[in-house]
């Protein structure tokens, strides 16, 4: 295997938490060998990057930390240490410039993921970094040596030092299935149970709505989901809706569902206008003009918008346009249930915080190092996922660092 002065490290997971701490090893002067479950690396990192590649944020540290919630303070550490502009710097060093989209959000210029993957994949390679492929993690046997299902059969791999960046449980058809918990769990990790982040839900839309609406997007509306607010845009889907405004939203929503059974997503559909303003429009005679006619002329709601208020709002508010004024600014929409993790972009959920210790090395298990998305933290997109995979990637391999010196310096003297 490996001499004494070369400790065996195994990372398993080749998403972008485990390539980062392999680098980040490699470069320390270590031979990481990195395991993973599909026939090619970071499955979910290339498909992320199919509609552009949101590699981090420019806003401040501040209000970028907060984005993590609950988890800012446990975040915050492996993030400045590894910063947004240090993510920007470190692609531009693998051949990949960046640019400052209109939101603020990060993308490489070239837009997708596979020019900077290949890149980073060459890196580590000339770094003397083994990658093993379709090796599928199932845990440990009763000597501690981590066990992998193979093509060619069981294998096991005694390690010095383990990462487990394993992924959470959305896209499983990826190779993050979340399979990982009852070999953790028989362990004693303590493990929050899994739950859809940045994710669409589940409306009880008439059979009309949904025949006729399905697929359109609602642009420019302000969704308020009780103290939280953002203008943006979503889709109308046969289940419900999705789309960047509802994810960025998902977190409140999905808690208010966990709490009370529903939660009631309040839209704004005019935001550029006062319910003052609607009230003067609507109460122009309409003389023999339809409703719906009456609607596109005076405050230009027509298709899906006109769609959601005759699905949301009661016939006598339609009818009364006072009501439909102030209605127009608060359209409520009552969500059922958050749609399956399977479907979300992320999640929330995993091992959480309190099972690790400062250097994400298992509390129950020393020499054992958790990161990514196995951990329990979430964050909406716009480059705060990503950033904080790789952000704790690199944080684990200094945990992994301290440990074998820690390791070293406890050895026996000859």
């Amino acid at each position: 295997m490996t001499d004494a002065k070369s400790p065996f490290i195994a990372i398993i997971g080749a998403g972008p938490a485990g390539l980062m701490a392999a680098e980040a090893l490699a470069e320390a002067g270590y031979t990481p060998v990195l395991y993973d479950a599909m026939p090619t690396p970071a499955r979910k990192f290339l498909m992320a990057g199919k509609s552009g590649l949101n590699i981090t944020h420019r806003e401040a540290l501040e209000p970028f930390l907060s984005r993590y919630g609950d988890a800012e303070e446990k975040i915050a550490p492996a993030v400045l240490a590894f910063t947004p502009k240090a993510i920007r710097d470190w692609a531009a060093g693998l051949g990949t410039e960046t640019f400052v989209g209109s939101s603020g959000r990060v993308f490489p210029t070239v837009f997708k993921a596979s020019p900077l993957l290949r890149a980073w994949l060459k890196r580590l390679d000339t770094l003397g970094v083994t990658l093993m492929t379709r090796h599928r993690f199932t845990g440990w046997d009763t000597d501690g040596a981590l066990v992998f299902e193979t093509p060619e059969g069981r294998k096991t791999v005694k390690a010095d030092a383990t990462l487990l960046a394993l992924g959470g449980a959305s896209w499983p058809r990826l190779g993050a299935d979340g399979s990982w918990t009852e070999a953790l769990a028989a362990k004693g990790v303590d493990i929050a149970p899994f739950r859809p982040a940045n994710c669409g839900f589940d409306v009880a839309w008439s059979a009309y709505f949904k025949d006729h609406f399905e697929g359109e997007p609602v642009k420019g509306a302000v969704l308020h989901a009780g103290e939280h607010s953002l203008k943006g845009d979503f889709v109308i889907t046969r289940n419900g809706i999705e789309g960047s405004a509802v994810y960025a939203l998902s977190a409140p929503l999905r808690d208010r569902i966990e709490a009370d059974g529903q939660a009631v997503l309040t839209l704004d559909l005019l935001p550029d206008r006062s319910a003052e303003m609607l009230t003067t429009q609507l109460l122009k005679p309409r003389g023999k003009r339809s409703l719906a006619t009456h609607l596109k002329k005076a405050v230009h709601i027509s298709g899906v918008k006109a769609g959601l208020l005759r699905e949301c709002l009661p016939k006598d508010v339609m009818t009364d346009p006072i009501r439909l004024a102030a209605a127009l600014k608060a359209v409520p929409v009552t969500l059922t249930a958050p749609r399956p993790v399977e479907e979300a972009i992320s999640i929330a959920g995993g091992i959480r915080f309190d099972a690790l210790d400062d250097h994400l090395m298992l509390q129950a298990m020393p020499g054992t190092f958790a990161a990514g998305e196995m951990v329990d933290w979430e964050a909406p997109t716009g480059g705060y996922l990503l950033t904080a995979c790789l952000a704790e990637g690199r944080q684990a391999a200094r945990g992994i660092l301290k440990w074998l010196q820690s390791q070293h310096n406890n050895a026996p003297t000859p």
